[in-house]
Order: C-alpha cells, then sequence, then structure tokens
C-alpha cells in the first residue's frame, strides 16, 4: 500500500521525467530480464500516474469551458 501512497504523491513533471528516464535505459539495453521487467513494470505505473493527471486536467478545462458558456443559448453564433 505505500506503493499507492507514494505514487498518488508524484507530480506530473516528476512522473513524466522519470518516466523518460525509464524509457531511456529499457532502450539502452544491457540490462538483465529481471531488471527490465523491473523497469516495464515502473513504467507502466508512471505512465498511469501522468494519465490520471491529465485525465483531471482535461476535466477540469471542461467544466471551465462549460462555465463559460451560455445557458444554451446559442443565438450569439
Amino acid at each position: 500500500m505505500a506503493a499507492r501512497t507514494e505514487e498518488a504523491a508524484l507530480g506530473y513533471e516528476q512522473a513524466r521525467d522519470e518516466l523518460i528516464e525509464v524509457v531511456r535505459r529499457l532502450e539502452a539495453g544491457g540490462t538483465t530480464l529481471e531488471e527490465s521487467l523491473a523497469l516495464w513494470e515502473r513504467g507502466e505505473e508512471l505512465a498511469k500516474v501522468c494519465r490520471h493527471w491529465l485525465e483531471g486536467a482535461r476535466a477540469r478545462l471542461d467544466a471551465a469551458l462549460a462555465e463559460s458558456e451560455p445557458d444554451g443559448d446559442e443565438s450569439g453564433r
């Protein structure tokens, strides 16, 4: 459960930067199968964190746009 708490505490930029490093290490090769699998799993976790942040940002943008639209009045278009 500690891993879940850590993931929730990661900001988008931190998760993205770590994900970039994970991908770089995987692409560079030279790791054992076990290390590669651990890196892949970490990358999946980080991608979920990034996706969570981006989905939250999208929801906030959608809400802000909905608030700024007139109440069903399309006569101004």
